[in-house]
């Protein structure tokens, strides 16, 4: 009786032994999920850190303007039945509208945590065509003359570097922040021109120069009838935002230039409107959209894009965890059990706790180091401490050896795939099979 039982467990303890292995793999999936908090609370830090630098330098920037503003009185009637005179404003864009950008990045830093920002240089110039005022039914004599300013809208007026001034034609004129009569256009800088019926009949020129700071992204807004614009950065990273790409583009690893062209046929807003019909400011919004009246829905540009960061990255190789730990497992058991040694659950457990540890030295050092030196240190790490603490349970060198060098390759193979990013899953498809293939193969060689 006791031959049969004992019969029986020998031929039962490897596959009991396998389910233990499998149940433990599914337990150190715990503590991986407890790294990716980890990681989130530290990607949140560094977020924390760029709005702060961002907020005591600029935020994101968008560019709007020159508008013409024209007030005029409507003559109605008051619901008492008497005469009434009600005061409405005019808006005009230009037809002409050209904008070169000249963008410097800056890295700044807060702590260990770092924040892209940028100046920029920019020069805006066009014209107004006569004013066509039959399209808003309005008559010469309705206008106020008198009252017509022209308005620009900065998106955060505390990254400008200098006054801004507009040249109208011969004459230089400059701009304040508007008053609180002003809010139809957000957030703008204003100044009063002197304007006659003869003067909107022909062409008016302008132009204006900003130097401006700002973080992320860089956005002009195309109020001409025919809106050019030609950003150049030393930044060799851009990421094209907005309601349309470029025209056409050149980035090398010294940086980019983007040339963008659009018409006033492809926008959602008119040449001239009334009162707050259209607005450049976003004055509400849906799931964070801004609204079809507003202007700066039709902004575009370009946002100094940072490529994947190390938290990014590194969460992306935690998703591996699985992958990592099972592999490991698969080819230790197979190795053990080929060569006829023992090792205990509890020290498969030991080396999983190794495998996880990867994850925040890679984390810690990726901070200090950039993701790909800690990645380095943090799998020569931990293959060193598991060919060390599986040398001491096998006492052979030879197996040693193969286990190191299988976890070499799988380091290797992962890092592989993070670095690939339009490849990634052709990789990783093919690197599983792979790795099935040749479990398989070697577990023939186990005699259950």
């Amino acid at each position: 009786m006791e031959t049969i039982a004992a019969s029986v467990w020998q031929k039962s303890k490897l596959l009991i032994k396998g389910l233990m292995i499998g149940v433990l793999v599914l337990l150190l999936l715990i503590p991986a999920f407890f790294v990716q908090d980890l990681i989130r609370e530290r990607e949140a830090r560094q977020k924390e850190a760029v709005v702060e630098v961002s907020s005591k330098w600029a935020g994101r920037q968008n560019i709007t303007g020159p508008v013409l503003v024209i007030p005029y009185n409507e003559n109605t009637t008051g619901s008492d039945g008497k005469p009434l005179i009600v005061r409405h404003q005019a808006y005009f864009l230009p037809d002409k509208l050209d904008i070169r950008a000249e963008v410097k990045p800056e890295k700044r830093y807060r702590g260990i945590y770092q924040v892209m920002l940028y100046s920029s240089t920019i020069n805006i110039s066009g014209k107004f065509s006569p004013v066509q005022l039959e399209k808003l039914k309005l008559q010469p004599s309705d206008l106020l003359w008198s009252d017509a300013y022209i308005s620009m809208g900065v998106s955060d007026a505390k990254g400008l570097n200098n006054e801004i001034q507009v040249k109208w034609n011969d004459l230089l004129i400059g701009l304040n922040p508007a008053s609180s009569g002003h809010t139809s256009l957000g957030e703008l800088f204003t100044a009063p021109i002197q304007l006659t019926a003869g003067d909107i009949a022909k062409d008016i020129s302008f132009s204006s120069t900003l130097n401006l700071n700002g973080s992320e992204q860089l956005l002009f807004t195309p109020i001409g009838k025919e809106t050019t614009a030609e950003m150049r950065s030393s930044w060799p990273d851009p990421s094209f935002t907005g309601s349309q790409l470029p025209l056409n583009s050149d980035i090398t690893k010294n940086g980019f230039t983007a040339r963008w062209k659009n018409l006033s046929h492809t926008r959602k807003f008119p040449q001239q409107w009334t009162d707050n019909a259209y607005t450049v400011g976003r004055t509400s919004s849906y799931n964070g959209m801004d609204t079809m009246n507003s202007l700066s829905s039709e902004a575009f540009g370009a946002g100094l894009f940072v490529p994947v960061s190390g938290y990014q990255k590194t969460m992306r190789s935690v998703k591996y965890a699985i992958l990592c730990i099972l592999l490991t497992f698969a080819a230790f058991f197979i190795i053990e059990t080929v060569n006829k040694r023992s090792v205990h659950p509890f020290q498969y457990a030991l080396i999983g706790l190794a495998l996880i540890l990867f994850y925040t030295l890679l984390l810690s050092f990726s901070e200090y180091t950039g993701f790909n030196m800690a990645y380095i240190i943090a799998s020569v790490a931990t293959t060193g401490l598991i060919a060390w603490f599986v040398k001491g349970l096998l006492q052979s060198s030879r197996l040693t050896s193969v286990l190191s060098v299988i976890l070499v390759l799988m380091y290797s193979y992962i890092f592989t795939i993070l670095q690939l990013q339009d490849y990634s899953l052709l990789l990783g498809s093919i690197g599983l099979f792979l790795t099935l293939a040749v479990i398989m193969h070697f577990s023939k060689r186990i005699q259950w």
